[in-house]
């Protein structure tokens, strides 16, 4: 080990363990192959290796193995620098934090290169490089599968997942609180199966049409592709148990499923997408409903095109679909 010892006692061969600090230090400004300074407040001594290893408990191996390496450590770093900015460019690409996962497949994914994770772990920690931690759902902790009550059947049985694209169609609705005592609304609806947000609609309000007009959507732009048996699964909120919610399906051959009454687990996936934008989406500085609708468009093209997912072979949602299920009907 490249140290330097500063003994606070003035004593030539007086070591008090207690009062040694020691510094790790980069190059070998402080240190000889033969010698290594100890400098004192009087005094600059000159002690064999084996006496200063002995003092500093450390194997004489382990201090020529330290010399021997100092080489191969500055080609670590200079790599490890020409790392950075990538890193950093991958980290913030549009505007939206990511961890080392979404780096690996922004690497992957939008610049055709394969990068290891453990790498990126490392590089992150090293440059101090921080992605954003989720905060914990209070009514997750609180929510229990205990009564039920069913309004209309849970078909969907948490089998998020068919392998059949347009098929298991996830909706609910958020909040996205802005400045100024601004408050926003968002509806979406998820496919189980590729992840992709199908439909949105932001509002200002949470009048029954938020919910209406997020299937309006989903038919406008997909309802020549939806699955013969395509469902929309919900809880049980006061727009989702309308009967005017439950004629807009039937007049769009949309069958309906529900989730147990108090239990968020049963759309999981659906409120893991609301996390993560919440997370990643820089919409609490919004002051009206036009510059919201605008960020959340960004977002949700971001997440379906270029956002990987781990789970969906790192590729973002539609790259997903259509590599691996564009065969399946």
């Amino acid at each position: 080990m490249s140290v330097i010892v500063s003994i606070l006692s003035t004593s030539m061969f007086s070591f008090d363990t207690k009062t040694l600090k020691v510094y790790r230090v980069a190059g070998n400004d402080f240190l000889h192959c033969t010698t290594l300074h100890f400098y004192t407040a009087k005094l600059c001594t000159f002690i064999l290796p084996q006496t200063a290893c002995e003092t500093l408990e450390v194997s004489r191996s382990g201090y020529y193995n330290y010399l021997k390496g100092s080489a191969q450590r500055n080609v670590r770093e200079e790599e490890d620098q020409a790392w950075r900015v990538p890193i950093e460019n991958a980290y913030s690409y549009r505007g939206y934090k990511k961890g080392s996962r979404s780096i690996v497949m922004y690497f992957k994914n939008i610049l055709g290169m394969t990068v290891n994770r453990k790498k990126v772990q490392r590089l992150m920690r090293k440059f101090h490089i921080f992605c954003p931690i989720r905060k914990a759902n209070p009514y997750k902790r609180m929510a229990k599968a205990t009564k039920e009550h069913h309004t209309v059947e849970n078909k969907l049985e948490r089998q998020f997942v068919q392998g059949i694209a347009h098929k298991v169609l996830l909706t609910d609705i958020t909040y996205l609180p802005g400045a100024n005592g601004f408050m926003g609304y968002l509806s979406t609806i998820k496919d189980g199966t590729t992840k992709e947000i199908l439909a949105h609609y932001v509002s200002d309000n949470l009048k029954l049409a938020i919910s209406l007009t997020t299937i309006d959507v989903l038919m406008s732009a997909h309802g020549a592709t939806l699955h013969k048996d395509a469902f929309i699964h919900s809880d049980q909120g006061v727009h989702y148990t309308s009967p005017k919610f439950h004629k807009k399906l039937a007049d769009n051959d949309l069958g309906q499923s529900m989730s147990r009454r108090g239990n968020c687990w049963d759309n999981a996936p659906q409120e893991s997408f609301f996390g993560h934008l919440k997370d990643e989406m820089g919409y609490k500085s919004c002051v009206h409903l036009e510059e919201l609708r605008a960020i959340v468009d960004d977002y949700i093209d971001y997440y379906n095109n270029e956002r990987g997912q781990w789970n969906l072979k790192k590729l973002p949602p539609v790259h997903y679909r259509e590599q691996f299920l564009s065969g399946v009907a």
